[in-house]
């Protein structure tokens, strides 16, 4: 998965719940050295009683968000979702440096 072009990720999740793998495998596709670059990533973990719904949400330096449900999409789905925005912004940063 293309992480350069990601200014934030928030992930919200049940670990008990169907959701579980799709946000663990999003959070650790994200490497370490994403943070020093200025991306700033927030979890949160729900439990049974708390009424909100899982989400994942990156902002991208475009300003665009993306958001989904990790309980109805797989990893694969949102890498190759997320994969073609990053690589629309890497052919515009690479246009704007010739």
């Amino acid at each position: 998965m293309i992480t350069k072009y990601f200014t934030k990720v928030l992930v919200r999740f049940n670990p008990f719940g169907a959701e579980a793998k799709t946000a663990r495998l999003m959070l650790a596709a994200i490497p370490p050295h994403q943070r020093t670059l200025g991306t700033k990533i927030q979890s949160e973990i729900l439990n049974n009683s708390i009424t909100k719904k899982p989400l994942v949400k990156i902002t991208f330096k475009d300003k665009t968000d993306m958001e989904f449900d990790p309980s109805n999409t797989s990893f694969e789905e949102a890498s190759n979702l997320l994969d073609r925005h990053s690589r629309k912004l890497r052919i515009k940063e690479t246009i704007e440096n010739q």
